[in-house]
């Protein structure tokens, strides 16, 4: 969940900051360009004034009196100095576009373009408009023109044609920054992000963590209390109390199975009792009372098996080192006599490993597998037991050669009280094989069931080859 919501806050909050810091980049440049512009027109404003001192005699010859010359003379070197220091060409024309003082000397006002325009706007009487926006990528030059006005008529025209690379300049400079800022903000955005999520999301995990527990058969575990918001709190508590509830619920039935089987056994054990003596009284090989008998002694077990079963459910496993082929070998050695009784042969293939089991636990379950195995595999078949390491886990296989199991009935082995259709006059309860998977699975351990082929199936008893984790 957190690889889904922090991607969600991190889009939305670089969007904010892009919101905000694209504007402030726009009008940082905006500021800079208005500052030069500001500058380039009090330029051309202060030699407006020198060129207003500058007269044409009313001679016919057209030259100048001795003051207007000096005062030329005067506005020349201010637009040469001007033009060396700043690089930046300036002059002033008359609206014939003849040049009275330009620097440098060679320099026109051209025909077309952006400084034609300016110089049309200032004949009118009117400073030029503001140039357009120049970005650092581009290399426009800003152009001012000013009107030199005489008796309200414009005699001459200022006009300034600037170079803008150091604007650029400081304009890419005062984004970087500004990109900078962005960034740093992006990384403490993130940083809050995570804590954020993970202060929301911690319940989340404990709550996951706790349900997983309780599947997984640890119904003792509990959310602990932990921060995140209210809502979240108010769900871990009603969740420990569902989970008391459920425990309870199982306990009490669990305790109601135990008590019920243990109450039914001396009823049932007197029953049969009077029924061994009633059979005193009835002929020899009676079929009728054979078959109750038999039935009794059944019931019997079943009631035996639900007592084991739920004392497998509220058992802990006595875990310890294990060596798994001995005892592997072991029931074989002690269920051979069984075999060879039947007619079947009962190979061990069972070499030293170790493994972190229950030695009552898994001598159980192997009983039970190897008492199933041979219980339904024909007269002059094998039943094989192989003990292997398998990464993690030791495994001691059992498979036999007898009608096996279909894919349904595959899915079904080992649930409580269930058997095939195919062998119900088979003795058994169907609750052994349930015991067993109950018993492993307190101490880490597994059992899986599969086809062998040709013929048979394959139980596979799994334990843990490192101490499980609680």
């Amino acid at each position: 969940m957190r690889t889904r919501l922090l991607p969600l806050l991190i889009v939305l909050m670089a969007a904010v900051l892009l919101a905000l810091g694209v504007p402030l980049a726009v009008s940082f440049a905006g500021a800079q360009q208005q500052k030069v512009v500001v500058d380039r027109i009090d330029d051309t404003a202060r030699f407006a004034a020198l060129a207003q001192f500058v007269t044409v005699s009313s001679q016919t010859d057209g030259s100048l009196s001795s003051s207007a010359d000096e005062q030329l003379e005067t506005l020349e070197r201010e637009l040469t100095n001007y033009h060396d220091v700043y690089d930046i060409r300036a002059g002033v024309f008359y609206p014939t576009r003849a040049a009275l003082a330009v620097a440098p000397k060679d320099w026109t006002v051209p025909q077309e373009g952006e400084m034609r325009d300016a110089f049309q706007e200032a004949l009118l009487s009117r400073r030029s408009h503001d140039p357009q926006q120049v970005w650092p990528w581009q290399r426009h030059r800003l152009v001012v023109a000013s009107p030199v006005i005489r008796d309200g008529d414009v005699v001459a025209v200022v006009v300034t044609d600037s170079p803008t690379g150091p604007m650029r300049s400081r304009i890419l400079h005062g984004w970087v920054l500004i990109g900078a800022g962005e960034i740093a903000a992006m990384l403490l955005a993130i940083g809050a992000a995570l804590r954020l999520t993970g202060w929301v999301l911690k319940p989340v995990r404990v709550l996951d963590f706790v349900t997983h527990a309780i599947a997984s058969g640890r119904l003792k575990s509990r959310v602990a209390s932990s921060g995140g918001p209210p809502e979240l709190r108010r769900l871990a508590r009603s969740f420990n109390e569902m989970a008391d509830n459920v425990e309870d619920v199982l306990e009490q039935q669990r305790a109601f199975v135990a008590d019920a089987s243990h109450q039914l056994r001396n009823p049932l054990a007197a029953l049969l009792l009077r029924i061994e003596l009633l059979a005193y009284e009835l002929p020899e090989g009676n079929e009728e009372i054979a078959s109750v008998q038999s039935e009794g002694k059944r019931l019997a077990q079943v009631l035996d098996d639900l007592l084991d079963l739920a004392l497998a459910e509220h058992t802990e496993a006595d875990l310890r080192v294990t060596d798994i082929g001995a005892l592997a070998a072991e029931r074989v050695a002690a269920w051979a006599p069984t075999a060879e009784a039947k007619g079947v042969r009962l190979v061990g293939d069972c070499p030293p490993t170790t493994a972190w089991a229950d030695p009552v636990t898994l001598s159980s379950a192997l009983d039970a597998v190897i008492d199933n195995a041979v219980k339904f595999t024909p007269e002059g078949e094998s039943v094989g037991v192989t003990v292997a390491v398998d990464g993690a886990t030791s495994t001691v296989v059992v498979t036999d050669n007898g009608p096996g199991l279909t894919d349904e009935e595959l899915a079904r082995v080992g649930d409580r009280f269930w058997r095939s259709g195919r062998h119900q006059n088979i003795k058994g309860s169907g609750l052994g094989l349930s015991i067993s998977r109950t018993l492993l699975a307190a101490g880490g351990g597994s059992l899986s069931y599969d086809r062998h082929e040709p013929t048979g199936l394959t139980v596979t008893v799994s334990v843990p080859r490192s101490r499980p984790t609680a």
